[in-house]
């Protein structure tokens, strides 16, 4: 009798093949920040001011890996942060939207000041406030410890959690889907 381990399926595309087909019409990448390019965890210091967050080298490689293909990537945030204003910066991310209450309102903006609609966008989120977003969106991407109803309502599950690479796994799956995958890595291994 095979057990619980041996069943475990460490390819998402198996459980979510249309995944593979909406990555392949992507346009731009839309993150929300916490629970998604972070962990999730909140670091508040002594003066009860947010004083850390940690963001995964991967993942800014896969954005700007995104970028070199010309798909650029959005932030919409619930939160105001410096430190997420300078990762976006390190990373020539130029649509940065935080402070957002109503994620759906800011999302489509972005896709009008960029003249794309809502099916050429992936979005990625992990909780409630994401949903309205994601629901706009071509592709919906939830990291794996992402909130039930939000995992239920994607069109992708990742295998890895926000904040340990889940960004640069969806990232990887666009360019791969797109045909974009190999030369890049070509290039990387000259």
């Amino acid at each position: 009798m095979p057990s619980a381990f041996s069943t475990h399926n460490t390819n998402p595309l198996a459980q979510y093949p249309q995944a593979w087909e909406r990555a392949g019409k992507v346009k731009l990448l839309v993150l929300d920040v916490d629970g998604v390019l972070t962990n999730g965890q909140v670091w508040i210091g002594a003066d009860g001011k947010e004083s850390l967050k940690a963001f995964d080298i991967q993942d800014g490689l896969g954005i700007k890996l995104l970028e070199q293909c010309g798909i650029p990537t959005a932030i919409i945030t619930g939160r105001n942060s410096k430190m997420v204003l300078a990762r976006c910066e390190e990373l020539g991310i130029k649509h940065v939207h935080m402070g957002v209450e109503n994620k759906a309102i800011a999302l489509a903006e972005v896709i009008k000041s960029l003249g794309l609609t809502s099916a050429d966008c992936a979005v990625m989120g992990d909780d409630w406030p994401d949903m309205q977003m994601m629901k706009q969106a071509g592709l919906r991407i939830c990291p794996a410890q992402g909130h039930e109803a939000v995992k239920e309502f994607a069109h992708l599950v990742t295998t890895r959690n926000g904040g340990n690479s889940a960004v640069r796994e969806v990232c990887d799956l666009i360019l791969k889907a797109q045909n974009r995958y190999e030369e890049l890595l070509a290039k990387a291994r000259i």
